[in-house]
């Protein structure tokens, strides 16, 4: 929030209303900005009036056409939605200008080889390559109305990042590739966007592309490699009518070939992003400069006065630059004329990149969190060292409710500093989003590494973002209030039994982030915004009374047992791995059959430990998940779980199946951003599934 030496002035009472002020403006209600700015005043002046209490703000919702009424952002003045904080930065290419000049010509993209130090370049030196690049470009015939969408097939790394501002300098769009999307994805993404130029980090990467526009047609044209193609490569590539040359050659051609910059305008096109679906081929959401500029300028908004952040801080890039979440992040610390850092492309060693960088601004996934929460836990080896630990953190966590947060208190020194070490010892801000978090690991890693950290929620096709965490709520189980550039209202979902009036429903976003639509797919798009502009996201939100807005459940995958009971799989499964001994859930059913049964796969740091304390057996990992009296007991503390969670007794599973190997990208059970792709799971497991519910009937 404040300096700490302030906050530390301030009396127990302040404190506390100071904190039940601050969870109020998460209200996702309008409320005058001069109350905010007043009290604002009273902070820094330590007024002895007391704060106004939460009744006595003035509060008025948005009302929409047909009489509805829309939530949004205390942060607004009105009902105007946010499109930018700066005038001079309504483009990604304004964005890079200005961060620029707030820099300095600073330090802007830094990556290193292993055992070294950061190298870097300055913003000067990157604009000069963004230029010579997209001059070379133009050279090839690409321009703003023909061929204009780039290829980008690439780890993070700085390369990423110059192809990219390139395309933003000369009006061009840029379309990432993954892997992960397989050969048949990456074909329909090459003929979908009609890709003639692609720019490939390496060999692989290229032979890939190869084998799949081999023996038949193709509009790709050029492919360029970050690194010196070898003579084999370029006579494969000519034998596909592919020109291969490297980077480096591609920006000489450039800069002998100038071409002044071609600024592009807030509503054209920046980004083509195939989203990974879990059924179906990807599909192309099309994204605008001010969808991207509205985005990132919410996020600087919603911090600028808790955590501000400038030409000093530096970011650690290990997220897939190919999805939305990183490229905000990105985009936020470019205006502001920030540092990039980029790990060294293998995350096994991304400890290492940390420490190293030791970065200010860490955005992260839950799945990241998790492995550190467990890591925490699993060094508490001994009764004393777990007690003292869960003192530590209980002394925390009284502290952040009520609006502290910090890493110098003494606790942080006997008990957190090591693991605040872990991340580089100088984190101020972290963010997740892309997937839900437990509300328990979410609060320790906030007590534990003592930084300001939001929990995000959102889709590609809002940009990345529509919910935040407001700074000074520090509570979990929800995923903050509407971003100042969005609306938000919830919708019935009837046959659901969740009804707006109560607060309940579909999430529904509109704004200035909200995405054109997708790429030559107008039904897809029909059926995503509807004829007022709204973007309906298929998950289920719930109003809390602070205001901010709780995911409970999924509407897409929601499908009806025998007795016609309708079950939403995801709800069910968020609940489940909440177990100490599960990893992961899939909840499945269908109209043919009475129950719930799931593939469960149960977690290898924890089993044993919990076997070992619930049970008293103990064994390796693969020994346990054999015996019928272990999944006895999980499935027990699956359904002990469920009842607190009030699932209804025909949500909860009948039987479960016990698998050993987690569902992954690379096995083709997850989406490359880690979602289940339950008709892939659901033929992979078939025998099984068959046997669980042939075992119910007998």
């Amino acid at each position: 929030m404040f300096s700490q030496e302030f906050l530390q002035t301030l009396t127990l009472p302040d404190m506390d209303n100071v904190s039940q002020y601050l969870r109020g403006l998460s209200r996702a209600t309008v409320i005058s900005m001069g109350a905010v700015a007043a009290a604002t005043t009273y902070y820094m002046t330590r007024r002895p009036k007391a704060l106004p209490s939460i009744c006595d703000l003035q509060m008025q919702s948005v009302e929409i056409p047909g009489g509805e009424l829309a939530h949004q952002s205390v942060m607004l003045n009105g009902d105007t939605l946010l499109t930018h904080l700066y005038d001079d930065a309504r483009t990604l290419y304004e964005f890079f200008l200005r961060g620029a000049c707030v820099s300095n010509n600073g330090p802007f993209l830094g990556s290193r080889k292993p055992d070294c130090l950061y190298e870097w370049m300055s913003y000067q030196e990157v604009m000069e390559r963004t230029e010579n690049l997209g001059s070379a470009f133009l050279y090839k015939q690409h321009s703003k109305t023909t061929d204009p969408n780039i290829g980008i097939f690439s780890q993070n790394r700085p390369e990423w990042t110059i192809t990219e501002l390139a395309c933003y300098t000369y009006s061009l769009v840029s379309v990432p590739l993954y892997d992960t999307l397989g050969a048949e994805a990456i074909n329909y993404i090459l003929d979908k966007a009609s890709i003639a130029t692609i720019v490939c980090d390496v060999a692989d990467k290229v032979n890939l592309v190869l084998d799949c526009v081999k023996d038949r047609k193709h509009t790709v044209k050029s492919i360029v490699i970050m690194e010196t193609p070898s003579e084999d490569l370029v006579s494969r590539g000519k034998q596909a009518g592919i020109d291969i040359i490297s980077l480096q050659v591609m920006e000489a051609i450039g800069k002998a070939n100038y071409r002044q910059p071609v600024p592009p305008q807030p509503d054209d096109m920046a980004v083509i992003c195939f989203t990974s679906g879990t059924t179906g081929n990807p599909k192309g959401a099309m994204l605008t400069h001010g969808n991207i500029v509205s985005n990132c300028s919410a996020f600087i908004k919603l911090t600028q006065v808790s955590c501000p952040l400038g030409p000093m801080d530096v970011h650690i890039s290990f997220l897939p630059l190919a999805h939305m979440f990183e490229r905000v992040v990105q985009g936020v610390m470019i205006v502001l004329g920030a540092r990039i850092g980029y790990f060294q492309g293998d995350i096994r060693l991304l400890m290492d990149d940390l420490s190293t960088l030791k970065p200010t601004v860490f955005p992260v996934v839950p799945r990241l969190l998790n492995r550190m929460y467990d890591k925490i836990f699993g060094q508490a080896n001994t009764p004393m060292k777990r007690w003292f630990l869960d003192f530590a953190y209980s002394k925390k966590e009284a502290e952040m409710s009520r609006g502290i947060m910090r890493r110098n208190s003494i606790w942080d020194r006997l008990v957190f500093k090591k693991v605040q070490a872990t991340v580089g010892g100088r984190v101020r801000l972290m963010i997740t989003g892309a997937a839900p978090i437990s509300p328990t690991v979410l609060t320790f890693l906030r007590a534990a590494l003592g930084c300001q950290f939001y929990e995000g929620y959102g889709q590609t096709e809002c940009t990345a973002g529509c919910t935040m965490t407001t700074p000074g709520d520090w509570t979990a189980g929800h995923v903050g209030a509407p971003l100042p550039c969005n609306n938000i209202k919830l919708v019935d979902v009837a046959e659901m039994k969740y009804l707006a009036v109560n607060g309940e429903g579909e999430v529904c976003v509109k704004g200035p982030n909200v995405f054109l639509g997708y790429l030559n797919d107008p039904e897809k798009t029909a059926e995503t915004i509807d004829a007022d502009g709204w973007l309906h996201t298929g998950d289920i939100g719930k109003w809390l009374p602070n205001g901010t807005l709780q995911i409970v459940d999924r509407k897409k995958h929601i499908f009806k047992l025998a007795q016609g009971e309708y079950i939403a799989p995801e709800k069910i499964e968020n609940v489940y791995v909440r177990s100490d001994a599960v990893a992961q859930v899939f909840v499945h059913g269908d109209s043919l059959q009475a129950c719930l049964v799931a593939v469960v796969v149960l977690d290898p740091d924890f089993l044993p430990a919990w076997t070992k304390r619930t049970m008293e057996i103990e064994g390796s990992y693969e020994a346990l998940c054999s015996r019928e009296d272990v999944k006895a007991a999980i499935l027990k503390d699956m359904v002990r779980l469920g009842k607190e969670s009030d699932l209804k007794s025909f949500e909860q599973v009948k039987a479960i199946h016990i698998h050993t190997e987690m569902f992954s990208v690379s096995n083709g059970l997850l989406t490359p951003t880690l979602k289940a792709k339950r008709n892939e799971l659901r033929q992979y497991f078939r025998s099984q599934l068959d046997e669980l519910y042939a075992g119910i009937k007998m």
